[in-house]
């Protein structure tokens, strides 16, 4: 009976050796180990969302290098009309039928713009239009007449539709110069004075209605307006913030009220604190190229203002727009939580160099004349550096969020494995040890087993003697 135990013992022990030779298993059923097999379900499980993680991640580059190819298929198409732009802004030398020509090649490219914008998709999923990002509507239109979220705000990604609050702490002023006191009808005197550079030169006949009309002829070049205010001349920038400017040099006293000599003025910038959600952040006007009425933040967000909203009384603690985020979250982490997110604005035709010139936008730029050929460089510079802000954001995210990511995931799941391993797999170099073993026991164990039935035999023999 106890060789039989032991030759029992040995069969089972050999058993289970074939198993986990067969199998490469270590933990062929939970009674093999059964806080090792909780711990290495739980790293399998691991492992199969890590697998999945880097294949969301590798999607995620797909993804934005398709969004980062159209943007700059859009970037090479703003670069032809800033040059068709600057063309026609040589009216000197260009025909009005040449002119034309370059304005129908304008509208061309616009609706290219637009197209690409509109039809852009990865699979079925569009990614220009602003269903995968992050999109922002003015509701207070008698106060901001455009509004701008790129998808960051304070530093953080806009994950929630909400509403924009502003509360504006400072007007923007235009530059202004009050001059010399004069009636309308009254004389100035020869001489010359330049206003930003531009020179102006009067008689012993001029009147003061003729010296306002000559500076508000030049306003396209000099950027200023006079007017009179009753007793005075009065010069005004067209422009509000610190980019406006008046320099006055006025050598015989003709429009400067302390006589010869010069005299500057610079407008006041506007200040807002805005709030989207919990997040607040400083914005002001005059940044970036953009005109007074226009504010930003350190994250590129724009809030353009009526002359209306250029009011502090008016906007306090206003509610002036709305924001709505698109789907635009990847799950790149095994794990509940491990998401990232990339905002894809509207990129259409009428999205882009909003808030420079009042009224226009990419797609309704008029070249026929020269101040509308000067605006649209100022629109399209404007289109040019949101599109390339756009294409250099998702570069970032491409570079530093999923590239990063993904060799990060491989690592984790490389040193995971070998874990799960260690804890599930056979040791084949030491199970052949064992199965060696056992196999040498079970083969001494059935030869012991014969002799010792041999035994009874011997004492019958005995017995019958």
């Amino acid at each position: 009976m106890n060789a039989l135990r032991n030759v029992g013992q040995a069969n089972a022990s050999f058993n289970q050796s074939i198993t986990r030779l067969s199998s490469g298993l270590r933990i062929n059923s939970a009674a093999d180990d059964p806080a090792g097999l909780i711990i290495s379900e739980s790293f399998r499980a691991q492992l199969n969302g890590l697998d999945a993680a880097l294949r969301n991640s590798q999607d995620a580059v797909n993804y934005a290098k398709t969004a980062e190819g159209a943007l700059d298929e859009i970037n090479l198409l703003l670069r032809d009309a800033r040059g068709l732009a600057v063309a026609s802004a040589n009216t000197g030398t260009l025909s009005q039928t040449a002119i034309q020509a370059n304005q129908s090649q304008l509208q061309s490219i616009s609706q290219s713009v637009t197209r690409i914008a509109q039809q852009t998709q990865f699979g079925t999923k569009r990614l220009l239009d602003g269903s995968s990002g992050v999109t922002a509507n003015s509701v207070a239109g008698t106060l901001v007449s455009q509004i701008y979220v790129g998808g960051q705000f304070a530093g953080a990604a806009v994950t929630s539709n909400t509403s924009v609050v502003a509360t504006l702490t400072q007007a923007a002023t235009q530059a202004s110069i009050t001059g010399v006191t004069a009636t309308l009808g009254q004389t100035v005197g020869g001489g010359s004075f330049s206003i930003n550079g531009v020179s102006f030169t009067t008689s012993a006949t001029t009147t003061v209605q003729q010296v306002i009309d000559q500076i508000n002829a030049a306003q396209a070049q000099t950027g200023v307006a006079a007017s009179h205010n009753g007793s005075a001349i009065v010069l005004n920038t067209a422009a509000f913030g610190s980019n406006a400017r008046i320099d006055l040099t006025d050598a015989n006293g003709i429009v400067r009220a302390a006589g010869a000599g010069y005299t500057s003025a610079v407008g006041v910038n506007a200040l807002a604190t805005v709030q989207v959600g919990t997040a607040t952040a400083l914005f002001t006007s005059s940044q970036n190229g953009n005109g007074g009425l226009t504010l930003s933040d350190s994250d590129g967000n724009t809030i353009s203002l009526t002359a209306a909203g250029n009011v502090v009384a008016s906007v306090q603690n206003a509610t002036i727009g709305q924001i709505t985020v698109g789907s635009s979250q990847f799950q790149i982490g095994a794990n509940a939580g491990q998401v990232t997110n990339l905002s894809l604005g509207n990129f259409a035709a009428g999205q882009l160099g909003t808030g420079v010139v009042a009224g226009f936008n990419f797609s309704n730029l008029d070249l026929t004349s020269a101040t509308g050929a000067q605006n649209a460089m100022k629109i399209i510079d404007a289109a040019i550096e949101q599109v390339s802000k756009s294409r250099g954001q998702i570069g970032s995210f491409q570079r530093n969020i999923l590239e990063s990511n993904i060799r990060s995931l491989g690592i984790a799941r490389e040193s995971l494995a070998a874990t799960e391993s260690t804890i599930r797999d056979t040791d084949v170099a030491a199970e052949m040890t064992t199965f060696s073993k056992l196999q040498i026991l079970q083969q001494a164990g059935m030869s012991v087993l014969a002799q010792a039935n041999q035994a009874p035999q011997a004492v019958l023999n005995l017995l019958r003697g």
